[in-house]
């Protein structure tokens, strides 16, 4: 069992950027799908990026071309890197491992505890 906690959340500026971290403990996260979704105040959790074991990313349309998600496995820790914020990015970051590809949230089975990333106008 993966256990993941997130860090690197704060209070931004529009434009600015972020690096959310997610660190995992137990199995490598290269032998995982990992995830990162997130969910503002009154709404539901969405799907913003993954990486799979072969590193193959995919992203959400909100996210190309903004955010970037990668894999240290020395440090056995994504990273998710967040340019040119908007104050929409506004939420609680959260990751999480699957043992499959996905883009819901029900496909997913760790998460971590979520980062709040606040992005001020």
């Amino acid at each position: 069992q993966v256990q993941l906690g997130e860090s690197g959340g704060g209070l931004v500026q529009a434009g600015g950027s972020l690096r959310l971290s997610c660190a995992a403990s137990g199995p490598t996260v290269s032998t995982y799908f990992i995830g990162w979704f997130r969910q503002a105040p009154g709404k539901e959790r969405e799907f913003v990026a993954a990486i799979g074991r072969n590193s193959f990313t995919y992203s959400a349309d909100s996210a190309k071309g903004r955010f970037t998600i990668s894999r240290d496995n020395a440090k056995n820790t994504v990273f998710l890197q967040m340019n040119s914020l908007k104050p929409e990015d506004t939420a609680v970051y959260y990751c999480a491992s699957a043992s499959r590809p996905g883009v819901a949230a029900v496909d997913y089975d760790y998460w971590g505890q979520g980062t709040l990333v606040t992005v001020s106008t």
